[in-house]
Protein backbone atom coordinates (compact mmCIF):
# COMPACT_ATOMS: atom_id res chain seq x y z
CA UNK A 1 0.00 0.00 0.00
CA UNK A 2 1.20 3.51 -0.76
CA UNK A 3 2.02 5.91 2.03
CA UNK A 4 -0.29 8.82 2.80
CA UNK A 5 0.69 12.49 2.92
CA UNK A 6 -0.32 12.59 6.57
CA UNK A 7 0.87 15.62 8.52
CA UNK A 8 -1.22 15.19 11.65
CA UNK A 9 -1.91 18.49 13.38
CA UNK A 10 -1.47 17.51 17.03
CA UNK A 11 1.07 18.67 19.57
CA UNK A 12 1.49 15.34 21.34
CA UNK A 13 5.07 14.26 21.93
CA UNK A 14 6.51 11.78 19.47
CA UNK A 15 6.82 8.26 20.75
CA UNK A 16 10.30 8.09 19.28
CA UNK A 17 12.69 10.62 17.80
CA UNK A 18 14.53 9.13 14.86
CA UNK A 19 17.79 10.97 14.26
CA UNK A 20 18.00 12.29 10.67
CA UNK A 21 21.63 11.15 10.52
CA UNK A 22 20.39 7.58 10.28
CA UNK A 23 19.07 8.30 6.80
CA UNK A 24 21.01 8.45 3.57
CA UNK A 25 20.10 9.71 0.14
CA UNK A 26 20.73 6.20 -1.18
CA UNK A 27 18.32 4.63 1.32
CA UNK A 28 16.01 7.43 2.40
CA UNK A 29 13.23 5.34 3.93
CA UNK A 30 9.63 5.69 2.83
CA UNK A 31 6.50 5.98 4.94
CA UNK A 32 4.39 2.83 4.49
CA UNK A 33 1.16 2.34 6.43
CA UNK A 34 -0.69 -0.98 6.34
CA UNK A 35 -4.19 0.43 6.62
CA UNK A 36 -6.02 3.70 6.32
CA UNK A 37 -6.93 3.34 10.01
CA UNK A 38 -3.30 3.83 10.87
CA UNK A 39 -3.57 7.23 9.25
CA UNK A 40 -6.88 8.33 10.68
CA UNK A 41 -6.80 7.04 14.26
CA UNK A 42 -3.62 8.90 15.34
CA UNK A 43 -5.04 12.07 13.82
CA UNK A 44 -8.23 11.82 15.85
CA UNK A 45 -6.58 10.76 19.10
CA UNK A 46 -4.01 13.55 18.93
CA UNK A 47 -6.74 16.09 18.42
CA UNK A 48 -8.91 14.72 21.22
CA UNK A 49 -5.93 14.79 23.55
CA UNK A 50 -5.26 18.41 22.74
CA UNK A 51 -8.87 19.43 22.97
CA UNK A 52 -8.95 18.13 26.53
CA UNK A 53 -5.68 19.45 27.88
CA UNK A 54 -4.62 22.62 26.08
CA UNK A 55 -5.91 26.15 25.73
CA UNK A 56 -4.87 28.96 23.47
CA UNK A 57 -4.61 32.59 24.45
CA UNK A 58 -7.05 34.78 22.49
CA UNK A 59 -5.29 37.65 20.71
CA UNK A 60 -8.20 40.07 20.68
CA UNK A 61 -5.93 43.11 20.19
CA UNK A 62 -4.78 41.82 16.81
CA UNK A 63 -6.61 43.13 13.72
CA UNK A 64 -6.24 39.61 12.34
CA UNK A 65 -8.13 37.98 15.23
CA UNK A 66 -11.82 37.28 14.64
CA UNK A 67 -13.46 37.22 18.08
CA UNK A 68 -16.71 35.78 16.70
CA UNK A 69 -14.83 32.71 15.41
CA UNK A 70 -12.15 32.78 18.12
CA UNK A 71 -9.32 32.46 15.62
CA UNK A 72 -7.10 34.36 13.21
CA UNK A 73 -8.44 35.15 9.74
CA UNK A 74 -6.92 36.61 6.59
CA UNK A 75 -8.43 40.11 6.05
CA UNK A 76 -9.33 39.28 2.43
CA UNK A 77 -11.78 36.71 3.77
CA UNK A 78 -9.76 33.66 2.76
CA UNK A 79 -10.49 30.57 4.84
CA UNK A 80 -9.05 27.12 4.40
CA UNK A 81 -12.10 25.18 5.53
CA UNK A 82 -11.44 21.85 3.88
CA UNK A 83 -13.58 19.22 5.58
CA UNK A 84 -13.08 15.56 6.38
CA UNK A 85 -14.45 14.41 3.02
CA UNK A 86 -12.00 16.70 1.22
CA UNK A 87 -9.13 15.19 3.20
CA UNK A 88 -10.38 11.66 2.54
CA UNK A 89 -10.61 12.43 -1.17
CA UNK A 90 -7.01 13.66 -1.19
CA UNK A 91 -5.92 10.56 0.72
CA UNK A 92 -7.59 8.35 -1.86
CA UNK A 93 -5.90 10.19 -4.72
CA UNK A 94 -2.57 9.85 -2.93
CA UNK A 95 -2.98 6.09 -2.56
CA UNK A 96 -3.64 5.65 -6.29
CA UNK A 97 -1.00 8.08 -7.57
CA UNK A 98 1.66 7.17 -10.09
CA UNK A 99 5.06 6.01 -8.85
CA UNK A 100 7.51 8.78 -8.00
CA UNK A 101 11.12 7.55 -8.41
CA UNK A 102 12.40 10.09 -5.88
CA UNK A 103 10.38 8.45 -3.12
CA UNK A 104 12.37 5.27 -3.61
CA UNK A 105 15.74 6.65 -4.71
CA UNK A 106 15.88 9.87 -2.69
CA UNK A 107 17.08 13.28 -3.85
CA UNK A 108 20.67 14.48 -4.38
CA UNK A 109 22.44 15.84 -1.31
CA UNK A 110 25.57 17.94 -0.84
CA UNK A 111 27.19 17.82 2.61
CA UNK A 112 27.84 21.51 3.43
CA UNK A 113 30.28 20.55 6.18
CA UNK A 114 32.63 19.10 3.55
CA UNK A 115 32.89 22.12 1.26
CA UNK A 116 35.19 25.13 1.78
CA UNK A 117 33.70 27.47 4.41
CA UNK A 118 31.99 30.65 3.31
CA UNK A 119 33.32 34.12 4.00
CA UNK A 120 31.65 35.03 7.30
CA UNK A 121 31.56 38.69 6.30
CA UNK A 122 30.03 37.91 2.91
CA UNK A 123 26.54 36.87 1.85
CA UNK A 124 25.30 33.36 1.08
CA UNK A 125 22.37 30.99 1.49
CA UNK A 126 22.39 27.23 2.08
CA UNK A 127 19.29 25.13 1.45
CA UNK A 128 19.01 22.69 4.35
CA UNK A 129 15.82 21.18 2.93
CA UNK A 130 12.10 21.98 2.60
CA UNK A 131 11.65 25.52 4.02
CA UNK A 132 14.84 25.40 6.11
CA UNK A 133 17.52 27.87 5.05
CA UNK A 134 20.69 29.24 6.56
CA UNK A 135 21.03 32.80 5.25
CA UNK A 136 24.13 34.82 6.16
CA UNK A 137 24.81 38.49 5.57
CA UNK A 138 27.76 40.47 6.90
CA UNK A 139 28.28 38.20 9.88
CA UNK A 140 24.57 37.79 10.81
CA UNK A 141 23.18 34.25 10.42
CA UNK A 142 19.44 33.68 9.97
CA UNK A 143 17.83 30.23 10.23
CA UNK A 144 14.31 29.70 8.82
CA UNK A 145 11.78 27.00 9.73
CA UNK A 146 14.33 24.39 10.86
CA UNK A 147 13.03 20.82 10.55
CA UNK A 148 15.55 18.12 11.45
CA UNK A 149 13.24 15.23 12.34
CA UNK A 150 12.62 12.15 10.24
CA UNK A 151 8.91 12.85 9.80
CA UNK A 152 6.75 15.96 9.50
CA UNK A 153 4.34 14.53 12.06
CA UNK A 154 3.89 14.18 15.83
CA UNK A 155 4.43 10.43 15.51
CA UNK A 156 7.50 8.35 14.70
CA UNK A 157 5.43 5.63 13.01
CA UNK A 158 3.34 7.64 10.53
CA UNK A 159 3.33 10.83 8.56
CA UNK A 160 5.39 12.26 5.70
CA UNK A 161 8.90 10.84 5.88
CA UNK A 162 12.04 12.41 4.49
CA UNK A 163 13.38 11.22 1.17
CA UNK A 164 16.66 13.02 1.90
CA UNK A 165 18.35 13.94 5.22
CA UNK A 166 18.66 17.55 6.32
CA UNK A 167 21.87 19.05 4.98
CA UNK A 168 22.62 20.32 8.49
CA UNK A 169 21.45 18.77 11.74
CA UNK A 170 21.09 20.69 14.98
CA UNK A 171 24.51 19.31 15.92
CA UNK A 172 26.31 20.36 12.73
CA UNK A 173 24.77 23.80 12.22
CA UNK A 174 27.16 26.76 12.35
CA UNK A 175 26.40 29.53 14.84
CA UNK A 176 22.90 30.97 14.39
CA UNK A 177 22.03 34.52 15.45
CA UNK A 178 18.34 34.77 14.51
CA UNK A 179 15.73 32.02 14.16
CA UNK A 180 12.25 32.40 12.69
CA UNK A 181 9.36 29.94 12.48
CA UNK A 182 6.65 30.97 10.03
CA UNK A 183 3.72 28.92 11.37
CA UNK A 184 2.65 25.90 13.40
CA UNK A 185 2.43 23.12 10.80
CA UNK A 186 4.70 20.15 11.46
CA UNK A 187 6.78 20.61 8.32
CA UNK A 188 7.77 24.06 9.65
CA UNK A 189 7.62 23.77 13.46
CA UNK A 190 9.64 20.73 14.58
CA UNK A 191 9.69 20.64 18.39
CA UNK A 192 12.13 17.72 18.86
CA UNK A 193 14.60 19.35 16.48
CA UNK A 194 14.14 22.74 18.11
CA UNK A 195 14.73 21.26 21.56
CA UNK A 196 18.03 19.82 20.40
CA UNK A 197 19.03 23.12 18.81
CA UNK A 198 18.09 25.05 21.97
CA UNK A 199 20.23 22.70 24.06
CA UNK A 200 23.21 23.50 21.83
CA UNK A 201 22.56 27.18 21.07
CA UNK A 202 20.14 28.49 23.75
CA UNK A 203 20.98 32.16 23.12
CA UNK A 204 19.60 32.30 19.57
CA UNK A 205 17.22 35.24 19.18
CA UNK A 206 13.86 33.84 18.09
CA UNK A 207 11.07 35.73 16.30
CA UNK A 208 7.69 34.11 15.58
CA UNK A 209 4.09 35.10 14.72
CA UNK A 210 1.49 35.53 17.46
CA UNK A 211 0.82 32.38 19.45
CA UNK A 212 4.04 30.51 18.72
CA UNK A 213 6.24 31.89 21.51
CA UNK A 214 5.07 29.23 23.95
CA UNK A 215 6.33 26.45 21.67
CA UNK A 216 9.77 27.99 21.28
CA UNK A 217 10.06 28.79 24.98
CA UNK A 218 9.02 25.24 25.78
CA UNK A 219 11.76 24.02 23.45
CA UNK A 220 14.32 25.84 25.62
CA UNK A 221 15.00 29.16 23.90
CA UNK A 222 15.27 32.10 26.28
CA UNK A 223 14.97 35.09 23.90
CA UNK A 224 11.65 34.69 22.08
CA UNK A 225 9.55 37.49 20.60
CA UNK A 226 6.19 37.10 18.87
CA UNK A 227 4.86 39.79 16.54
CA UNK A 228 1.74 40.51 14.52
CA UNK A 229 1.60 41.31 10.80
CA UNK A 230 3.35 44.62 10.06
CA UNK A 231 4.90 44.74 13.52
CA UNK A 232 8.68 44.63 13.74
CA UNK A 233 11.45 43.94 16.20
CA UNK A 234 15.20 44.49 16.09
CA UNK A 235 17.81 41.79 16.64
CA UNK A 236 21.55 42.22 16.16
CA UNK A 237 20.98 45.48 14.27
CA UNK A 238 18.55 43.71 11.93
CA UNK A 239 14.92 44.84 11.71
CA UNK A 240 12.49 41.93 11.30
CA UNK A 241 8.93 42.62 10.13
CA UNK A 242 6.14 40.03 10.00
CA UNK A 243 4.06 40.21 6.82
CA UNK A 244 0.72 38.72 5.77
CA UNK A 245 0.66 35.64 3.57
CA UNK A 246 -2.20 33.45 2.36
CA UNK A 247 -2.06 30.35 4.53
CA UNK A 248 -3.39 28.94 7.81
CA UNK A 249 -2.14 27.15 10.93
CA UNK A 250 -2.95 24.23 13.22
CA UNK A 251 -1.36 21.32 15.06
CA UNK A 252 -4.56 19.33 15.66
CA UNK A 253 -8.07 19.17 14.20
CA UNK A 254 -9.23 21.39 17.05
CA UNK A 255 -6.87 24.39 17.03
CA UNK A 256 -7.22 25.69 13.48
CA UNK A 257 -5.90 29.25 13.17
CA UNK A 258 -5.46 29.70 16.91
CA UNK A 259 -1.92 30.85 16.09
CA UNK A 260 -0.89 33.27 13.35
CA UNK A 261 1.18 32.53 10.24
CA UNK A 262 3.50 35.00 8.52
CA UNK A 263 6.25 35.84 6.09
CA UNK A 264 9.23 37.86 7.33
CA UNK A 265 11.24 40.75 5.92
CA UNK A 266 14.77 41.25 7.27
CA UNK A 267 16.41 44.63 6.85
CA UNK A 268 20.10 44.55 7.75
CA UNK A 269 22.15 47.49 8.97
CA UNK A 270 23.46 48.29 5.49
CA UNK A 271 19.93 48.37 4.03
CA UNK A 272 20.07 44.95 2.35
CA UNK A 273 16.71 43.14 2.55
CA UNK A 274 15.92 39.41 2.70
CA UNK A 275 12.33 38.19 2.48
CA UNK A 276 11.13 34.75 3.62
CA UNK A 277 7.61 33.93 2.42
CA UNK A 278 7.14 30.87 4.64
CA UNK A 279 4.21 28.89 3.27
CA UNK A 280 1.64 30.63 1.09
CA UNK A 281 -0.80 30.70 -1.76
CA UNK A 282 -0.71 33.50 -4.29
CA UNK A 283 -2.33 36.76 -3.15
CA UNK A 284 -2.06 40.54 -3.31
CA UNK A 285 -0.10 40.46 -0.04
CA UNK A 286 3.24 40.50 -1.86
CA UNK A 287 2.49 43.69 -3.76
CA UNK A 288 1.50 45.31 -0.46
CA UNK A 289 4.69 44.03 1.16
CA UNK A 290 6.80 45.71 -1.53
CA UNK A 291 4.78 48.93 -1.26
CA UNK A 292 5.17 49.09 2.53
CA UNK A 293 8.68 47.73 3.04
CA UNK A 294 10.41 48.06 -0.32
CA UNK A 295 11.61 45.36 -2.69
CA UNK A 296 13.79 42.65 -1.16
CA UNK A 297 17.24 42.06 -2.59
CA UNK A 298 16.78 38.33 -2.01
CA UNK A 299 13.67 36.24 -1.39
CA UNK A 300 12.81 32.65 -0.43
CA UNK A 301 9.57 31.61 -2.15
CA UNK A 302 7.80 28.21 -1.95
CA UNK A 303 7.53 26.29 -5.23
CA UNK A 304 6.25 22.85 -4.14
CA UNK A 305 3.30 20.97 -2.57
CA UNK A 306 0.72 22.26 -5.06
CA UNK A 307 -1.24 19.30 -6.52
CA UNK A 308 -4.14 18.63 -6.75
CA UNK A 309 -4.64 22.28 -7.59
CA UNK A 310 -8.28 22.51 -6.51
CA UNK A 311 -7.25 21.39 -3.02
CA UNK A 312 -3.97 23.25 -2.63
CA UNK A 313 -4.52 26.52 -4.52
CA UNK A 314 -5.69 28.58 -1.56
CA UNK A 315 -2.67 27.84 0.63
CA UNK A 316 0.20 26.66 -1.62
CA UNK A 317 1.46 28.48 -4.70
CA UNK A 318 2.71 26.51 -7.69
CA UNK A 319 5.92 27.42 -9.59
CA UNK A 320 4.08 29.70 -12.01
CA UNK A 321 2.52 31.60 -9.12
CA UNK A 322 5.90 31.69 -7.37
CA UNK A 323 7.24 33.62 -10.36
CA UNK A 324 4.34 36.08 -10.00
CA UNK A 325 5.23 36.49 -6.32
CA UNK A 326 8.84 37.14 -7.35
CA UNK A 327 7.62 39.84 -9.73
CA UNK A 328 5.15 41.35 -7.23
CA UNK A 329 7.90 41.62 -4.61
CA UNK A 330 10.32 43.13 -7.12
CA UNK A 331 12.98 40.80 -5.72
CA UNK A 332 16.49 40.94 -7.09
CA UNK A 333 17.16 37.22 -6.63
CA UNK A 334 15.26 34.30 -5.12
CA UNK A 335 15.52 30.68 -4.05
CA UNK A 336 12.71 28.16 -4.40
CA UNK A 337 11.88 26.29 -1.19
CA UNK A 338 9.22 23.89 0.14
CA UNK A 339 9.85 21.10 -2.36
CA UNK A 340 11.72 17.82 -2.81
CA UNK A 341 12.15 16.86 0.87
CA UNK A 342 8.83 15.34 2.00
CA UNK A 343 6.20 13.74 -0.23
CA UNK A 344 3.31 15.97 0.81
CA UNK A 345 1.22 16.21 -2.36
CA UNK A 346 0.65 14.59 -5.73
CA UNK A 347 3.20 16.25 -8.02
CA UNK A 348 6.51 14.39 -8.57
CA UNK A 349 9.14 15.50 -6.07
CA UNK A 350 11.53 16.62 -8.80
CA UNK A 351 8.94 18.53 -10.86
CA UNK A 352 8.90 22.00 -9.20
CA UNK A 353 12.34 23.17 -10.47
CA UNK A 354 11.44 22.12 -14.02
CA UNK A 355 8.22 24.12 -13.96
CA UNK A 356 9.99 27.03 -12.28
CA UNK A 357 12.55 27.24 -15.08
CA UNK A 358 9.83 27.10 -17.73
CA UNK A 359 7.80 29.81 -15.98
CA UNK A 360 10.85 32.07 -15.70
CA UNK A 361 11.61 31.64 -19.38
CA UNK A 362 7.99 32.36 -20.26
CA UNK A 363 8.16 35.57 -18.20
CA UNK A 364 11.48 36.61 -19.76
CA UNK A 365 13.33 36.42 -16.43
CA UNK A 366 16.91 35.07 -16.41
CA UNK A 367 16.79 31.64 -14.76
CA UNK A 368 19.86 32.40 -12.64
CA UNK A 369 17.90 35.08 -10.75
CA UNK A 370 15.45 32.56 -9.24
CA UNK A 371 17.11 29.23 -8.52
CA UNK A 372 16.16 25.86 -7.05
CA UNK A 373 19.24 24.46 -5.31
CA UNK A 374 20.33 20.92 -4.55
CA UNK A 375 19.82 19.92 -0.91
CA UNK A 376 22.85 21.23 0.97
CA UNK A 377 24.00 23.51 -1.84
CA UNK A 378 25.36 26.95 -0.94
CA UNK A 379 24.71 29.95 -3.17
CA UNK A 380 27.23 32.76 -2.73
CA UNK A 381 25.29 35.94 -3.41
Amino acid sequence: MRSLPFACRGDMPRTKFAAPAALSSANPGICHMPTFTRFLVPLLFSGLFLAGCSSMKPYTDSPQYDESRNRFEHPAGYRNDKGLFDVLGLAGAFLTREDDPAEKNGMPLIDPTKVPPADMDGRDVTWIGHASLLFRHNGVSVLTDPVFSDRASPFAFSGPKRVVPPAYTADTLPKVDILIVSHAHYDHLDLPGLKRLAALQPDIRVVVPLGLARYLSRAGFTDVTEIDWWQNTERDGTTITATPVRHWASRSPFDRNKTLWAGFMFRFEDGYQFYFAGDTGYSADFTETRERLGAPDFAAIPIGAYEPREFMRESHCNPEEAVRIFQDLGAGQAIGVHWGTFKLTLEPLAEPPQRLRAALQEAGIPVDRFRALTHGERWDL
